[in-house]
């Protein structure tokens, strides 16, 4: 056989590193996670990958998806599929959006807005943290139309609380989500074996961190000094990871929530585990919707799994309250169960953090794109043609798996 008669059968690809082969092989949400094992420092990886102590509640989130098994429809028209939605008022492209992730430059330079603007392309929300490393203000000027949430934490100092409030209100943030699981930080195993701070310490253990990874080193040193950009002053730090922490009140009450609720003029939507009494009190406050998470296992661990929590808050709110679940999304799957339960929409942070390190904005970009395949070929073949449809028939097509 001549090679002119098989020429067009033959396909020659050059090899590919780096960014690119990430982005051509990845398949999963796994495969940007190993890809971000490779690409960090042992130490930032670990802080991104772990959980506080036993980690049971960060394993426990992922298996609560899994515990769950679709019963389709059959012999449905599913050619085209609408994935859009509305969520607390706001036309998104499906029922997904970017929870809050601090630090974010410090996985790589290109940072928050590298994550906002591939959340903008694809028409999902991005929710900026407190603990970030690009401001309110700078982050707006990066994504001016996108839709921006803003994740609030209350501070001992309940001046610069209110402060933060009215900047994200000034700089077009529409909806404030109250984090209520930071009474007090989270005990990461991994972070303290590690000797892991914010910012980086130049110790013995770092420096031999940094010899592992020079390339990525080389990336921080090149770009400004990594700052809590909402606290932070001029050029300094500012403020340290243990400054921020001796700032979390475990003296929070309602009385806060009802304060803040008078004082910020767009959605007000509660973040945490909430359970569906609180849910109901939330409710009664005037408040929007709820957030049910454990910060990705992160806070306490043996915490409740967000996603088991959907159906019963669901049921105390109503149809009308907001309900988001995060912690523990891995897959289009995952969101689909969420909406199934009874959820408005899921939210994910390590997936993007992961895909961040590999890849950067394309990266991000890439994985959220997968993430939306993923979801409306779940739809698809479960025989459901609109996200509505999916809250509606819910509970006729999921059961929980026996074993």
């Amino acid at each position: 056989m001549r090679y002119e008669e098989v020429r067009e059968l033959v396909q020659i690809r050059l090899p590919e590193f780096g960014r690119d082969r990430v982005l051509h092989r990845a398949r999963t949400v796994e495969d940007f996670r190993r890809a971000a094992r490779r690409a960090l420092p042992r130490s930032v990886f670990d802080y991104v990958d772990g959980g506080a102590d036993e980690e049971q509640s960060l394993r426990g989130n992922v298996a609560a998806f899994r515990r769950r098994r679709f019963v389709p429809n059959s012999l449905v028209d599913v050619s085209e599929p609408d994935l859009s939605t509305t969520v607390l008022g706001r036309a998104i492209a499906a029922p997904l959006g970017l929870a809050p992730t601090g630090y974010t430059r410090m996985i790589s330079p290109l940072g928050e807005p590298a994550v906002a603007r591939a959340a903008a392309a694809h028409g999902l929300p991005y929710t900026l943290s407190t603990m970030a490393t690009t401001s309110l203000e700078d982050l707006a000027g990066f994504v001016p139309h996108a839709e921006r949430w803003f994740q609030l934490y209350v501070w001992k100092d309940r001046t610069l609380t209110d402060q933060l409030v009215e900047r994200a209100e000034a700089a077009g943030y529409g909806v404030l989500e109250i984090a209520i699981d930071t009474a007090v930080s989270g005990y990461r195993v991994r972070d303290v074996k590690n000797g892991f701070t914010i910012p980086p310490a130049l110790t013995l253990s770092s420096l031999l961190d940094i010899g592992t990874k020079p390339g990525y080193w080389t990336g921080m040193l090149r770009n400004p000094a990594l700052t809590f950009a909402n606290v932070s002053s001029g050029g300094s730090a500012g403020y340290t990871i243990e400054n921020i922490t001796q700032q979390f009140d475990p003296a929070v009450t309602w009385d806060d929530v009802a304060r803040l609720r008078a004082r910020f003029g767009g959605k007000i939507v509660l973040k945490g585990p909430v359970s569906a009494r609180d849910a109901v009190r939330a409710k009664d406050l005037g408040l929007d919707g709820v957030h049910l998470s454990n910060h990705g296992g992160r806070q306490l661990d043996r915490a409740v799994a967000p996603v088991d929590l959907v159906a019963g808050v669901r049921a105390a709110v109503g149809e009308e309250f907001t309900v988001l679940v995060d912690s523990g999304v891995r897959h289009g799957a995952d969101i689909a169960t969420a909406i199934a339960l009874g959820a408005d929409a899921c939210l994910v942070g390590r997936p993007y953090l992961w895909a961040l390190a590999a890849a950067g904005e394309d990266g991000v970009a890439r994985v959220l794109q997968l993430l939306l395949d993923q979801f409306r070929r779940t739809l698809q073949l479960l025989g459901v043609t609109t996200v509505e449809q999916l809250r509606r028939e819910g509970p006729d097509l999921l059961v929980e798996d026996p074993r």
